[in-house]
Order: structure tokens, then sequence, then C-alpha cells
């Protein structure tokens, strides 16, 4: 019967520096400051000083940058849990020449090659784009958020208009 109790008692203490770690961990990571952290990705990235922000009246921020040929654009929502953080570039725009086949290629593309980003279609353009909650979202996420975004759609914008532009 000790033995029970105590293994009972080894648990429940296991069991609360567990909970007492997790709660250390949410704590540190709502502390993070995005906005901070995103405008030091792009400043990383950016180049010919073209990084651009604003505060748009819906709220949040939008930030705007260049990265090799394509501009990259940043919008955060807000910065409480359910906000956003989505980061986009256009690559070509539509009609495009072979649409069939242009999509086909872009599906192909969003499941071999993509990473937590994808291809899509926003008012009239393919773009490549990343959305995410702000939970739980590390640094080092929102880096490779940005990073991945601007990287696929500098090595693939080129190619795709040469390819499917203007129809």
């Amino acid at each position: 019967m000790a033995s029970y109790q105590s293994e009972q008692e080894t648990v429940a203490n296991k069991s609360g520096s567990n909970d007492q770690l997790v709660n250390e961990f949410v704590e540190e990571t709502t502390d993070i400051n995005h906005v901070e952290i995103i405008e030091n990705v792009i400043d990383s990235l950016e180049q010919d000083d073209s990084a651009m922000v604003s505060q748009p009246p819906e709220g949040g921020y939008l930030w705007k940058f260049k990265y090799g040929s394509v501009e990259v654009f940043v919008r955060l929502t807000g910065t409480t849990d359910e906000d956003l953080i989505t980061v986009w570039s256009a690559v070509l725009k539509l009609p495009a020449k072979d649409e069939p086949r242009l999509m086909r290629k872009l599906l192909e593309m969003n499941c071999s090659n993509t990473f937590e980003a994808r291809f899509g279609i926003i008012e009239g353009q393919v773009v490549v784009i990343s959305i995410r909650t702000l939970a739980e979202l590390s640094p080092g996420e929102v880096s490779r958020l940005i990073t991945v975004v601007a990287t696929i759609a500098d090595n693939n914008d080129e190619t795709l208009q040469f390819e499917f532009g203007a129809a």
C-alpha cells in the first residue's frame, strides 16, 4: 500500500512539474513581439531599402518588401493568438497561356515543393501564400514562413511568366 501511494505521489509530482513547464512555455510564447520579429526578418531579406510598413484602417500591420525579382507582402491582423499572419507574393498575372497546363503544374508543385506555402489565385494573379494563426507561433516559424514564401516566389516567377505569361 505504501509503495502504491508513493508511486501516486511521484506521478502527481511529475505531472505537476510537466504542467509547470507547459505553463512557462505558454507564458514565453505569449510574450513574443511578432511585429518586432517580422521587422527583423524583413530587414534580413529585403533589398535596396525597399521595406515599407503601414497600418491599414481595419487594423493590424502590412509590410511590403522586394526579394529578388518579387514583391513580398506580410499582413498581421493583430497580436492575439487568434490573429493571423499572412505572407504572399504574386508570381504571374492571369489570364495565362495554356491555363489547364498551368493549373496542373501549380497543383503538382503544391504537392511536392512548397513546404508550408502554396500556390493560389488572388485578384487575377497567381500567388505563393502562407497563412497561420499566431497561437504557439515561434520566432523561427515566423522567419520560416516569410523566407519560404519569398524564396518560392522568387525561384518560380520568371519561369512561370516565360512559360505561361500573357495569353
